[in-house]
């Protein structure tokens, strides 16, 4: 079996010295396209329809201020053990600040009762500061939501697209897989991210935590927070440049032509 090429949601701005890497070496300058991000130009209702709690979530985010809300959410399938929940519940509960957290249950294949459980005194503390949101979320809804003002992730690349297309800074955690290369882009490279922990078993510091959250939606906010945000909204036009098809430079819309022509006249 051999590759005739291969085709990346990702898009040159955001990794270019990699997709020409790849393109030189495996391919002979042909046969690689980046047409992402597809959540820039695809539906946004991934993870399932519309339900009626989405309506309610943003009803409550539309009483928030702009950038004022951290958004927790670790994918459709990390789920948290209870230590890290209790961690993540204090951290949240410290920070002082607004926050909606969308928390993925249990499964088969989990103890039960050792994972995914909100502790019990969690949502009376932070009544109307928060919003804890069991189960699916509409996540590129949300994330495009003037309210928030940063995503604490897991990194995984659709939560990265998804989150640069929305111009929205990140708090990164790594727990598998690519997540700790796309965390290391994030933070170390293109510094929209800061690391706040790592490893899917690993229990963050609270204080810490609670510590990054806060500066990370602070009102006026330090250097670094601002050149976070600055660097995110950046990103999110370049995202936004390389799927247009108006776009004149190098784009993700000139790779996407360019394989559908390859692919018509089976090049």
């Amino acid at each position: 079996m051999a590759c005739w090429g291969m085709v990346f949601n990702s898009f040159h701005e955001l990794e270019g010295i990699y997709l020409d890497h790849m393109k030189q070496t495996y391919f002979g300058n042909k046969y690689l396209w980046a047409v992402g991000p597809i959540s820039q130009s695809g539906p946004t209702e991934r993870g399932g329809a519309n339900s009626e709690e989405s309506g309610d979530i943003f009803s409550w985010l539309d009483t928030c201020d702009d950038h004022s809300v951290v958004y927790v959410c670790f994918g459709s399938q990390a789920v948290l053990d209870n230590r890290q929940m209790e961690a993540l519940a204090v951290g949240l509960g410290k920070s002082g600040v607004r926050f909606l957290w969308c928390v993925k249950e249990p499964t088969v294949g989990h103890a039960s009762g050792k994972y995914g459980m909100v502790p019990s005194w969690f949502e009376d503390r932070t009544a109307g500061r928060g919003l804890v949101v069991r189960g699916w979320a509409p996540q590129v809804q949300i994330l495009q939501h003037k309210a928030i003002g940063s995503f604490l992730t897991h990194c995984s690349w659709n939560s990265v697209s998804e989150s640069i297309g929305a111009g929205v800074p990140m708090l990164a955690w790594p727990m598998g897989a690519d997540q700790f290369m796309n965390a290391t882009l994030l933070v170390d490279q293109v510094k929209v991210a800061v690391q706040v922990c790592e490893g899917a078993k690993k229990i963050p510091n609270a204080d810490e935590l609670a510590q990054r959250m806060a500066e990370s939606v602070a009102t006026g906010g330090s250097t670094c927070r601002n050149e976070m945000r600055m660097k995110a909204m950046e990103l999110k036009q370049a995202a936004t440049d390389a799927v247009s098809e108006e776009n004149g430079g190098e784009s993700s819309s000139k790779d996407l032509d360019d394989l559908v022509q390859r692919l018509l006249s089976n090049q």
